[in-house]
């Protein structure tokens, strides 16, 4: 597909949900505003990242929660794509490598992309780098750039190659050491690191509101209410919170 039309796709989809053209964006609460699409976080292991399911009436979206938080955003703005742009499947599974599979694969990496990292706000954030006399983009740039778009280090260096601001041979050498470089500049490591594990598994969306909604209006007891949050791994809806979880109000 062309690259321009994904872009416009990109920006159309900010547009649709409230976000500008440049700023980050909070893809996770991003979703949630998207009616009768449900979230599923789940620990798919090594070969998926995420799928896309499709029916007349509501959609689900999974995301690996095993993967780094940054790469969780980049296979979420994927599976956006599927969800809105594909219209020849109703079931997609997503494999883990960037930029591989069919064409409609290699489109929603590139969607994705945009829509985390819009083309306005990449050549604002660069601008610097290309008007000073090095020219040439550092690995602590990178960890720069990909902190301030929270995308995972590959996400950023595919996006970069795609912009031609590095090459190939310069992406390889950035790819090593990836937490060691962000500590280095002073950032935490929650983007690059998956969620704990004791967070893996949870449900977000209209699965949960639809449930809520059944049993407020008396359609299901009290007993089926319960099974079907405990089915979509919602038991501090069930349970409550922990004491040790509980809001504090300051």
């Amino acid at each position: 597909m062309d690259k321009m039309k994904l872009r416009t796709q990109a920006e159309q989809i900010r547009k649709h949900v409230g976000e500008d053209s440049t700023s980050p964006i909070d893809i996770f609460s991003l979703v949630r505003g998207i009616p009768t699409v449900t979230l599923l976080i789940y620990p798919f292991g090594e070969h998926i990242s995420g799928a896309c399911i499709k029916s007349p009436t509501s959609a689900v979206i999974a995301i690996n929660s095993t993967q780094t938080l940054g790469r969780q955003r980049f296979s979420l703005a994927h599976e956006i794509y599927h969800y809105f742009f594909n219209q020849t499947k109703h079931t997609t599974i997503c494999p883990t490598a960037i930029d591989s599979g069919d064409i409609e694969e290699r489109n929603a990496d590139r969607f994705a992309s945009y829509l985390l990292v819009p083309p306005v706000a990449l050549a604002e954030q660069t601008a610097a780098l290309q008007e000073n006399a090095r020219g040439t983009i550092t690995v602590n740039d990178v960890v720069r750039l990909e902190q301030h778009f929270q995308v995972s280090r590959k996400a950023m260096l595919f996006r970069l190659r795609e912009e031609k601001l590095i090459s190939l041979a310069q992406s390889r050498t950035m790819e090593q050491n990836v937490k060691q470089s962000a500590l280095n500049l002073g950032y935490e490591l929650t983007l690059y690191e998956p969620r704990p594990k004791d967070k893996q598994k949870t449900t977000l969306g209209y699965y949960i509101e639809k449930v809520q909604k059944l049993y407020e209006e008396n359609k299901i007891s009290t007993g089926k209410y319960e099974s079907y949050l405990l089915d979509a791994f919602r038991e501090d809806i069930v349970f409550g919170l922990e004491s040790s979880e509980e809001e504090y109000v300051d």
